[in-house]
């Protein structure tokens, strides 16, 4: 059966974007957190345009080349200019957790309006393959549902303050077991399985 994963870049005070997050400026201020993506010499195999050092294209590869189907909640969605009509993963259909309507939506992208129904869905479309969360709300709400098998934090050294929160309130403590870290340039990757 498809495992589902999280894998985000946060900040070491725990933010995936920065202050004034909003349409074509997903990140607001925050844009340091994915400086790795660009900061080496070794081209991913999956997304050709990154250019990672060796430990991070290794990490970043193999994470991505697990992905079958995407789940993105609302803001991810409405911050990354709906991706283009298509899906952060070049080959993944994208489901987008939402209780209002998304009349832009494509034959790439599936509504669906709560997290239980959108990784069912997800797991089918995934062939097999893993399903990847997208946003901090999909992932509180995947793991509040016991949904979640892993989470990768790609954490990079900075505090920037404010922003967007990565994990929002829990009804209780969830534990993780440390599979992997990798230290490399400008990031460490922080690979957790949930307890």
């Amino acid at each position: 059966m498809s495992r589902v994963f999280s894998a985000h870049a946060v900040s070491v005070d725990g933010y995936i974007a920065g202050r004034g997050a909003r349409p074509g400026q997903g990140l607001g201020d925050g844009g340091t957190l994915f400086d790795w993506y660009s900061d080496g010499d070794t081209r991913s195999r999956v997304f050709d345009f990154f250019e990672l050092s060796a430990p991070s294209a290794r990490v970043f590869d193999a994470l991505a080349g697990r992905v079958g189907a995407i789940v993105a909640g609302r803001n991810t969605y409405e911050d990354s200019e709906h991706f283009g009509g298509g899906s952060p993963h070049p080959d993944a259909p994208l489901f987008l957790v939402s209780h209002r309507p998304a009349p832009e939506l494509t034959e790439q992208q599936t509504l669906l309006d709560n997290v239980e129904d959108a990784i069912a869905a997800a797991r089918e479309a995934a062939g097999g393959k893993d399903v990847g969360l997208m946003g901090g709300g999909v992932l509180t709400s995947a793991l509040r549902a016991g949904l979640v098998d892993e989470i990768v934090l790609h954490q990079v050294p900075v505090l920037l303050g404010g922003g967007r929160s990565f994990f929002r309130d829990l009804p209780g403590h969830v534990r993780l077991r440390l599979v992997e870290a990798v230290p490399a340039p400008g990031v460490t990757h922080l690979h957790y399985a949930v307890a």
